[in-house]
């Protein structure tokens, strides 16, 4: 199934130059409006002043779609009908004609789809505190689909430790760019080491092309700490997320509304300071991915 691409991302792909793509639950489940519209915007704006097009990605009337329009982005950020698509749920989205926001596994099948290599997001989902069979799909998604993926780091409510070993047990390369530990989303240091690290984007290019040539046939996982300046306080936030987890659980929230729960209420026990955390991240993923994407179609490593 080829999805649906905007003139833009079509005349670059064709031309071989740098895409980026993006994902869409961050306007539909992960933000507020009208600051999910202005982030999508901002975010776009940020792969394209580093030289690559963006490809935001989402599914609207059962189409998947790489490369969206203002109103596109609109309808995403405001109607209530929206549903939150991981890769499991692309079929029924199709062939019921719904508008989805595409989640991080969701992102990578369809950007496979469309020919584009690389992918911006704020955190990638993994292994859940306290239950170790609660795996998110974007896990065994990077295992099936030759994505590169840049994130801040696994998301801080989950269990990192866990989700790393899980990563190496999927054969899955992840590296952190320029730091030695690899990071926790709203946080620079998760208290684990990185697998590897590499400092300059053409390296992580490399990397890939050669991870590429060995046939290997999963994605890669690319870690970007949070900007120091936004950074968020470990302690802090480890105690605000066990609380937070402790009320979802007694609400009884479950699957994939525990992450749009969990966000929303760290958002408001900080007075805001984690909304803005995660714009600021998103923002340095999308130039990071650019930078790479960049790199890779001037060696011509990703085709």
């Amino acid at each position: 199934m080829t999805p649906i691409l905007s003139d833009d991302v079509a005349a670059a792909l064709s031309a071989g130059r740098p895409v980026v793509a993006l994902e869409s639950t961050i306007i539909s489940h992960g933000m507020p409006w009208p600051r999910n519209a202005e982030v999508a915007r901002a975010v776009e704006d940020a792969v394209r002043d580093e030289g690559a097009v963006p490809a935001t990605i989402a599914v609207l009337d059962g189409r998947l779609r790489a490369g969206l329009t203002e109103a596109d982005i609109a309808l995403l950020g405001q109607d209530e009908t929206v549903v939150k698509a991981a890769s499991r749920d692309l079929g029924a989205a199709v062939v019921h004609r719904r508008h989805a926001g595409t989640t991080v596994s969701a992102t990578m099948r369809i950007a496979a789809l469309a020919g584009i290599g690389t992918f911006a997001t704020g955190g990638i989902g993994g292994v859940h505190r306290g239950d170790g069979m609660d795996v998110s799909a974007d896990l065994t998604e990077l295992a099936a689909t030759d994505v590169l993926v840049v994130c801040a780091g696994v998301k801080s409510i989950l269990d990192i430790p866990r989700t790393l070993e899980v990563l190496e047990t999927l054969r899955v390369p992840v590296v952190t760019f320029g730091a030695d530990a690899f990071p926790a989303f709203y946080t620079r240091d998760s208290g684990c080491p990185t697998p590897e690290r590499a400092d300059d984007p053409a390296a992580i290019a490399a990397m890939r092309a050669a991870h590429r040539a060995l046939g290997l046939g999963t994605g890669m996982l690319v870690a970007n700490p949070i900007p120091a300046s936004h950074a968020l306080s470990a302690e802090h936030m480890d105690a605000e997320i066990a609380a937070a987890l402790a009320e979802a659980d007694a609400q009884g929230v479950r699957g994939k509304d525990v992450t749009p729960f969990l966000l929303g209420r760290l958002n408001a026990v900080t007075d805001g300071a984690a909304l803005d955390a995660n714009v600021a991240l998103v923002l340095d993923n999308a130039r990071l991915a650019a930078r790479i994407a960049v790199a890779e179609a001037g060696t011509g490593s990703w085709a």
